[in-house]
């Protein structure tokens, strides 16, 4: 059945500022949007826009929020049987101030997704037995992904796990991963390295590789990634672009990597090609407004090549 997405769904509230609050301080003057975002969402819509056969589940509230985000799904082409409601939680919403350097500060209420428990899930656990690859991040409770990564695990289905918000992670979850996906504090947090560069983000995928994972993809945003497995290391550059809005640019690069694997392409190729459809979103402000499509993405590769070195 392809790939499942099984995560959270915000209505993302984006204020755009000079400059992002400090503590006590109250900035007037910026542009205001609504968008839809979480990053179960963002990485759900970016498979399908990168051409995945996928299903996403998700949990939305009762509320004017929950009926936009379905109607949402709708027309991104999501099967809405996956789609499920909780009567009493609230829809999850975001709070998200941008700079006009392009950083981003959020705040999240996760309201009904942080009820999608496992128990939730029952009623799909066929489907997701059957499935190429699972995507999972950590904007549901951890419970339900422990849950998921044990399951996935029994049934013999490779799972990708984007470890985000960052949550340090046991050695006997973490040999039980396929594919782990963090950023420099995720890494750091999971392995006690500073992650700074390709050096250290080299020691820190072998540090988790060590203990049990087969794919390391550590993102170090314009730095480019590092991706470790038994078979070495490699280093991408990522493209130099004008960024306005760095918000869901990981989510992407996630979403973009599973459509990939599961479209059996190397694991060099999609990630090659993540790198493109993120860089490219980073020049546009929002979360889901800013996902190319594929064909967009892989125009944008074409005028702006990625370099891949072998580092170990």
């Amino acid at each position: 059945m392809g790939l499942f997405v099984i995560g959270s769904s915000n209505t993302d509230l984006v204020i755009y500022l000079d400059h992002i609050p400090k503590i006590g301080e109250t900035v007037i003057g910026g542009e205001s949007s609504v968008i839809f975002g979480g990053k179960g969402a963002n990485q759900a819509v970016a498979a399908k826009r990168a051409g995945a056969d996928i299903n996403f589940i998700t949990q939305l509230g009762d509320d004017g929020f929950g009926q936009g985000m379905k109607k949402h799904f709708k027309e991104e082409e999501l099967p809405q049987r996956y789609v499920l409601t909780d009567l009493e939680q609230p829809s999850g919403i975001a709070q998200i101030f941008v700079s006009k350097k392009g950083e981003n500060s959020i705040a999240v209420a996760s309201g009904s997704n942080g009820t999608l428990t496992f128990d939730r899930l029952k009623p799909f656990l066929k489907d997701i037995a059957s499935s190429d690859l699972v995507l999972v991040q950590f904007e549901i409770p951890i419970k339900t992904i422990e849950k998921i990564i044990d399951f996935c695990f029994d049934k013999g289905v490779r799972i990708l796990v984007n470890p985000a918000p960052a949550i340090k992670l046991t050695p006997l979850q973490l040999k039980k991963i396929w594919m782990i996906t963090p950023n420099e504090s995720e890494a750091e947090i999971l392995t006690g390295i500073s992650v700074i560069d390709k050096d250290s983000a080299l020691r820190s995928a072998q540090m988790i590789l060590a203990q049990g994972v087969k794919h390391c993809i550590v993102t170090l945003g314009e730095k480019g990634s590092v991706w470790v497995s038994e078979k070495g290391a490699f280093h991408f550059t990522a493209p130099s672009v004008n960024a306005v809005d760095t918000t869901a640019a990981g989510d992407i690069f996630n979403g973009y990597l599973a459509d990939g694997i599961t479209r059996a392409l190397t694991i060099e190729k999609a990630i090659v090609i993540s790198h493109a459809a993120a860089s490219q979103s980073v020049t546009v402000k929002g979360a889901q407004t800013s996902i190319p499509k594929r064909e967009e993405a892989q125009l944008f590769l074409k005028q702006n090549p990625i370099k891949t070195k072998k580092i170990f």
